[in-house]
Parts: structure tokens; sequence; C-alpha cells
């Protein structure tokens, strides 16, 4: 036990530390959190200092099956608490714009990267899974966006509250809560297989656990929230989410799919609760943000395996796949802008926003590891992706935003000299 404890303490501290660090180098807190699990893994220190490594994350069923819980216990409840921040009110008030940005932004990349899928060669491909759903599961990892990440980086760049930055943020949330159901249905497929039979089960399920969600669950939670919230202090509020939030990834576990999508789905009713509610949730958001991501993503980090990359094929492969999710995201989310009668530069802006893959892309990543459709190189491939897209995402957003905003100053003295022009 002291020694999963130091091995947990160690991934924490140097986490948050690195994570400071990327802050304050201008990226997103992602990055060093990753980078704090690869430089403690078998890619540098498993490769420096065997013997330390040993020492310090022994690979043992023991110490990976604890390390392995603390991390799904981190990434459901940071899942959850994810799902607190969706605001309905932004989907239902631009709702056409948000469907036609969020879907075409979704299928594009979903479509681009199951083709790809089919051409990754078999060696890399973990043993028993066919090369059909390797294909699926790429296309689901590409079309994910980094719902954390993306507000970030609108609150830094002053476009959070912006018009502009609020569709990004709501055409991200129904792709990605998409993404989560198709993420359940091929993690429960997994285990059933792809016989109509089968599947049809976990769909069922899925559908019935939504209902009940909205019309049980909702007034459920709400009336649970109250009553924590009567105390004169948050615990009872936070103690209260973290229950439901561990409830709603257990029967979504029950019914054969994805825990993580029973969390995000009773993250957003938590959100719907009131604001009163989401203040009292305050102190689980902030052990969330600041040490269950940062225990999850150094925890994913030590599976990465930088090593893989000397291999020319895998290079070629993460190369392809980058640029894949990169034209695919980009290209879907501008498309349906451009739709929606949007600019040029606020497709651009949209395009560029929703292409942070972050935290998501990592969780996504995990599950197919565990769920064993990724071997070691194909997993070290998708979180590649989610480092990458983050690091590129903020000065190529706040390009877009500056063209954008020149662009609607320009619109603005045409409009004022055509105003001009008609009272001579």
């Amino acid at each position: 036990m002291q020694i999963f404890l130091l091995a947990l303490a160690t991934l924490l501290v140097a986490a948050v530390l690195l994570g400071r660090l990327a802050g304050r180098l201008g990226l997103p807190a992602i990055v060093g959190e990753l980078l704090a699990g690869v430089l403690l893994g078998p890619s540098v220190l498993g490769h420096l200092s065997p013997w330390v490594s040993a020492r310090l994350f022994p690979q043992v069923p023991q110490q990976t099956r604890l390390l392995d819980a603390v991390s799904q216990f981190a990434v459901l409840l940071f899942v959850g608490v994810a799902g607190t921040h969706v605001d309905l009110d932004v989907i239902r008030r631009r709702r056409q714009a948000v469907a036609k940005v969020g879907l075409i932004g979704l299928v594009t990349p979903l479509v681009l990267g199951t083709l790809l899928g089919l051409l990754v060669p078999h060696r890399m491909l973990a043993a028993g899974t066919g090369q059909a759903r390797f294909a699926v599961f790429l296309g689901i990892a590409l079309c994910a966006s980094a719902l954390p990440v993306i507000a970030r980086t609108l609150s830094d760049i002053k476009l959070l509250d912006h018009e502009t930055g609020q569709l990004i943020l709501a055409s991200g949330l129904l792709s990605d809560a998409v993404g989560w159901f198709l993420l359940s249905i091929v993690s429960a497929t997994a285990t059933a297989g792809f016989r109509a039979g089968q599947v049809a089960l976990p769909l069922l399920g899925a559908a019935g656990f939504l209902l009940v969600a909205i019309v049980v669950g909702r007034p459920g939670i709400r009336w649970i929230l109250e009553h924590a919230a009567q105390a004169e202090h948050a615990a009872p509020a936070s103690a209260a989410a973290v229950a439901v939030i561990l409830v709603g990834a257990a029967i979504s576990q029950a019914i054969h799919m994805e825990g993580v999508f029973g969390a995000f789905a009773v993250g957003v009713l938590l959100g719907s609760s009131g604001r009163s509610t989401s203040a009292r949730l305050e102190p689980l958001n902030e052990i969330a943000m600041s040490v269950l991501a940062p225990v999850f993503l150094a925890t994913a980090g030590l599976r990465v395996d930088i090593g893989a990359l000397m291999d020319p094929v895998v290079l070629l492969v993460a190369l392809t796949v980058l640029a894949a999710a990169i034209v695919g995201k980009f290209s879907g989310a501008y498309t349906g802008a451009r739709l929606s009668r949007l600019s040029h530069w606020e497709g651009v802006a949209l395009g560029t926003g929703l292409n942070s893959r972050g935290v998501v892309e990592v969780v996504i990543a995990s599950v197919g590891l565990q769920l064993g459709i990724l071997t070691a190189s194909t997993y070290t491939v998708i979180v590649l992706v989610a480092i990458f897209t983050s690091v590129m995402t903020p000065p190529l957003l706040k390009s877009a935003v500056a063209r954008m905003e020149g662009e609607a100053a320009v619109r603005v003295v045409l409009i004022d000299e055509r105003v001009a022009d008609a009272a001579k």
C-alpha cells in the first residue's frame, strides 16, 4: 500500500507542477499533466533508470489495479463535473446552427477516421480485435472535442461570453454528447459482438436510461440537491452530487454501456438544477479540476510509449491520423457554419475551436486500451493527437478571432458609408 500511495503522490505533484509550467508557457495544462506521466513512465524514467521505475511503479497486478481504480474514479467524477457545465439554453436558442456545426463536425471526422482505420496495418491492432471494430473506434476518437480546453481558451481571449464563443461551446457539447453515446455502443459490442440481437439490447438500454433520467432522474436529482443545499456549508451538496454521478455510471455499466456515458448524463442533469445548486457544487468542481483531472492525465501518460514512434510504420500512421483528425473536424465544423450563414472567419473560428481534443480524447483512448481495442502503439498515437491539437488550438483560435473582429469592423464601416451616401 505504501508504494501505491507514494506513486500516487508522485504523479499528482509532477502533474500539478508541470501543468502550471505549461500554463506559464501559454500552453493548456493538459500538456504538462500528460507529460508528467510520460516522463515517469517507460518512455523516460523507465529508459533512464529501470530500477527506480520498477520500484515506484511495479508492474504487478495489485499495484496496477489500485492505480486503475483511482484513475477510473477520477475520470468518472471529472466527466460528471464537465457535464454540469452544459448550458441547455444555448443549445435551444441556437439549435439550428448548433445542430449543423455540431453534427457535421462530428460526422465528417467520424467517417474519415473510420475509413482510415480500415487501412491501418493489421499488426498494429490488438489481438482479437477486428479491423471493423478498431476502425469505428478510431472514428469516434477523432470526432471528439475537449470542452474544458476550449472553454479555458475562450476565457483567455475574452470570447467566452461572445455569441461565437457560446456557439463553439454548444456545438462541442452536442458533438461530445453523441460521441459518448457512440463510445458506449462500441464498448458494449466489444464484449457482445456486432450481431444485431446483441447490439440491440444496449441500444434499447441506452434509450431507456435517457428516458428514465429525464422523466424521473431530473426531478429526483433536483429534490436531493435542494435538501442537501439546506445545510450551512457545501459538503452535503458535493457528496450528493458525487453519489448520483457514481450511481449513474453504475447503471450505465449495468446495461452494458460505458460508465462515462452515465456520468456525463447525470452531470448534465446536475447542471440544469439551478444556479444556486451550481454554486454549491463549486468545491467539487475545484477538486475535479485541481486533483482528479491531473491524477487521471498523469496516469494516462504512464501508458504512453514514445519509443513506439521509432517504428516508421507507427510514425506514418500517427502523422496520417493527426492530419485526418485536424482536417476532418475543421472541414466539418466550417461547412456547418457556412450552411448556417455564418461568415468565413466565424466558420474558421468554429473549426479551429472545436479541433482541440484534450482530456476527452485521452478518456476515449483509455477506454479503448481497457477494452483491448487499442495496443500501446495505437494508444500512443491517439494521445499524441490530443496533445498536438490542444497545443495548436489557442494561437490559431486567437488569430481567427482577430480576423473575425476585423471583418466585423469593416462591415460596420461599409454600412456607415452606405447610410451616409443615402443621406446625401
